[in-house]
């Protein structure tokens, strides 16, 4: 196996404003201690509690999300995989980006969500989470764009950006991120 060179991984990480990186199986008590590792962070940085909460929320339902759809599809713990990170842009920003392996046609379906979330403005993006807190909710309905993703476009200060990258087998990687 070929070593790792930890110093460029640090420049780099450094470069990008990467405060926090995770990749590999993504387990609840693993979601919940990387969740406190970032609020101590961001704590200890001084963020502005709304951001601090905003970036916390979108850090939670991202990893939630994959979880909870890796899951569902009886995944090995590598195809269960996902890759996080918070970084700071160049406006100082803090940005959330998550990705894991999804199914072509459900990943699609998430994408046209996500690009139907984009074209929303604030308003009509409070509409559709009211609208969407009175449906009643079928547990066994899986949605592409639910509740936790309309906050997290909410949240947003510029709208959610999605991708994918085919990986073969019928298989994508889903990026989404959202700019805090």
């Amino acid at each position: 196996m070929e070593s790792i060179d930890l110093f460029a991984m640090r420049d780099r990480y450094n470069q990008q404003q990467i405060l926090l990186c995770f990749n590999g199986p993504i387990s609840r008590s693993l979601i919940e201690e990387i969740g406190n590792a970032l609020r101590n962070y961001m704590q200890a940085e001084h963020a502005h509690p709304s951001s601090a909460m905003d970036v916390f929320a979108a850090y939670i339902e991202m990893t939630q999300n994959i979880r909870h759809y890796t899951r569902e599809k009886n995944w090995t713990d590598q195809q269960a995989g996902a890759t996080v990170v918070v970084s700071r842009d160049e406006q100082g920003r803090y940005v959330v980006s998550a990705g894991n392996l999804i199914e072509a046609a459900d990943g699609a379906t998430l994408l046209a969500a996500i690009d139907q979330l984009a074209k929303l403005d604030k308003a009509e993006l409070k509409a559709m989470y009211k609208e969407q807190l009175r449906k009643p909710r079928d547990e066994h309905v899986i949605s592409g764009a639910g509740l936790g993703l309309i906050d997290i476009a909410r949240k947003s200060s510029e709208p959610l950006r999605a991708s994918l990258q085919p990986v073969g087998n019928g298989l994508c990687f889903v990026s989404l991120r959202a700019v805090i």
